[in-house]
């Protein structure tokens, strides 16, 4: 399954704009709050120079990324975890992604209809953690509720439940985000099964001009949240999707797309590398988990793979591509012959033995 990232925010921030540049899908943009009523999704490439040039070197017929889903989930306002606006089923949607962008206004255009007073990406922010924290609290305080007779009734694995739950619970009552709270390996797995919004990864990007966001806005995101955010002019991009290299430069933009940075970022923060097969029938990249072991990337490929796992052939891409190919990297004795206990490297280059 691809992965998942909602992007997220109050009304008329750019939310759309956002989805409909880096998708290419064209999506209703209308001046108005809730125009999106039900999620667009849409399935991106993650850029990647290293399957390019592996694709080159092994004349591969065809190519293939990684990818990422993005859905475009209807406008949140205040109130939301009560049913406000479109409430429970914006929060619903959220619950089904692997992460979220936080779509907060820095644009100081005002024929956009603000649904807030102040142009402020913090306060935006904090609106929606509240949301989302206030969501998690009633789904923790129903768990808590329902587990209350098999506590009194002594079940150990159910008082163990119990106790992370008040612990999540005591964070939240303090309005803390459970990401960015400590818990042990054993607590996730508890956590995890009730898809708790505040403990979904997230980054921000605030939406306006560089020179259209004040200092104080900037330091406060670099001190709380350094290379958890982006500052990106929506409209400016829109407004060069499809451009080449050259065709941005003539037109005074970065020359590399803000929006495959931002794809990036996504992928990152979930904690994901990439490994990469490549040869004349196709060159791909694939998605495993940091820490995987080399029968999780066999897995990966099919599933069958990592149950009959034997062994690994492993090289790093760039080694490959200095030695100009299997054969001559073969030669030099460059290719590893690797084993269960194998911690998968991005940017490997693997070929999985097994006996499936």
């Amino acid at each position: 399954m691809p992965l998942s990232i909602g992007i997220v925010g109050l009304p008329n921030v750019g939310k759309s704009t956002l989805f409909q540049t880096i998708t290419k899908i064209q999506v209703n943009i209308a001046n108005y709050p809730f125009c999106t009523i039900d999620p667009n999704v849409g399935v991106v490439a993650v850029p990647d120079g290293r399957a390019d040039k592996l694709a080159e070197l092994t004349k591969s017929l065809k190519k293939i990324y990684t990818t990422i889903e993005f859905y475009d989930i209807a406008g949140l306002v205040k109130g939301a975890n009560k049913g406000e606006g479109l409430g429970n089923k914006f929060l619903a949607n959220i619950r089904e992604t692997d992460a979220i962008v936080y779509v907060l206004r820095a644009f100081l255009q005002k024929d956009i209809i603000n649904t807030r007073e102040e142009v402020n990406p913090v306060a935006e922010k904090e609106i929606l953690d509240t949301e989302l924290i206030l969501k998690d609290s009633e789904t923790v305080e129903k768990r808590m509720h329902g587990l209350a007779s098999d506590v009194r009734a002594g079940k150990k694995e159910c008082i163990k439940e119990y106790g992370v739950l008040e612990r999540v619970k005591g964070f939240l009552d303090q309005g803390k985000v459970l990401i960015e709270q400590s818990f042990s390996a054993e607590d996730k797995k508890i956590i995890d099964q009730y898809q708790l919004l505040t403990m979904k990864p997230r980054f921000y990007l605030l939406n306006g001009r560089d020179e259209e966001v004040p200092k104080t806005i900037i330091e406060t995101f670099q001190k709380r949240y350094s290379g958890q955010f982006l500052i990106v002019d929506l409209i400016t991009e829109f407004g060069a999707a499809g451009l080449n290299r050259e065709e941005r430069i003539a037109l005074g933009l970065p020359e590399e797309s803000e929006m495959g940075l931002l794809i990036k970022k996504a992928y990152e923060i979930l904690g994901l590398i990439t490994f990469l097969t490549t040869g004349p029938d196709e060159t791909r990249a694939w998605t495993l988990k940091r820490g995987s072991l080399a029968p999780q990337a066999g897995g990966a490929i099919h599933t069958d793979f990592e149950s009959h796992f034997i062994k690994a052939d492993v090289i790093n891409w760039q080694t490959l591509l200095e030695a100009s190919g299997f054969a001559k990297a073969r030669e030099k004795g460059l290719i590893r012959t690797e084993g269960k206990e194998y911690l998968v490297q991005d940017g490997d280059v693997i070929e999985i033995k097994h006996n499936a």
